[in-house]
């Protein structure tokens, strides 16, 4: 049973025109548009059984994208064996897949604070914001992540022009300080890109925009709603208190 965590994932890559294969054991995405994205071009595992053969996976990855400098691959499970993968210099990180069936627990925004639906100076900003934020990180050439984020948040801004997906900001004194989004796959809305800025935390603001995506999905035939987080994230504790339930986890196997 694939996760519904790749599910949404692969139908995002999908409408944002990612090329996907089918291997009967694994999967093969490819985005040509988008180079820099590491899991838009990557491996999914999708036999259990397979992923402790760390060597196997590897090599396949080398095959497949004999230039990428680094690794990315999807495992449908923690390896029972991880030192092959750790000898290997690859990192192995567990990640929660929260679904719910409900419409969210939304918290009241609070004093001083407004949210609505992106305007489109509201992509300028989301992307300006996302790459001072990742320059600041490094670990990566500037270009690359220049690119990267570009090229991301066209694809968001396209999805949510075709009625696909929509995205939300909470606003303190005019800055954008909260945002998120959700996309249609099918009748399932996948939540994307939680982020709140670290001096507007703990205030329910992602909480109120969870709120306001579920009922924007609602009303686009939405029955159920999934979100990822990794398993070491605070924010699992809001998308629980909100209702999500744990859902089949997946495990990403990554050096960069």
């Amino acid at each position: 049973m694939i996760s519904p965590g790749w599910k949404t994932d692969l139908d995002i890559l999908e409408m944002s025109g990612s090329l996907i294969e089918d291997f009967g054991d694994h999967l093969i995405v490819k985005t040509p548009h988008n180079p820099n994205y590491h899991w838009g071009n990557c491996i999914l595992v999708t036999n259990p059984g397979s992923a402790s053969d760390a060597q196997k996976w590897i090599q396949r990855n080398s095959e497949v994208f004999p230039d990428q400098a680094w690794l990315a691959i999807g495992l449908p499970q923690m390896p029972s064996d991880a030192d092959e993968w750790i000898r290997s210099g690859v990192e192995l990180e567990q990640l929660d897949v929260l679904s719910t069936n409900s419409l969210p627990k939304q918290q009241p925004l609070p004093a001083g604070y407004t949210a609505r639906l992106f305007q489109e100076h509201d992509w300028e900003t989301l992307t300006a914001k996302e790459l001072a934020e990742a320059l600041s990180e490094g670990g990566y050439e500037p270009a690359a992540i220049e690119s990267f984020v570009l090229e991301t948040n066209t694809a968001r801004k396209q999805l949510a022009a075709s009625g696909s997906a929509a995205w939300f900001g909470a606003f303190f004194e005019g800055e954008l300080v909260a945002n998120l989004g959700v996309v249609m796959c099918g009748d399932t809305g996948r939540y994307q890109s939680v982020e709140t800025t670290s001096d507007h935390r703990r205030k329910g603001l992602a909480s109120h925009l969870l709120g306001l995506a579920a009922s924007w999905s609602q009303d686009k035939g939405c029955r159920n709603r999934v979100i990822v987080t990794q398993e070491t994230n605070d924010a699992g504790r809001v998308y629980r208190r909100a209702g999500f339930t744990p859902d089949v986890s997946v495990v990403n196997a990554y050096r960069k």
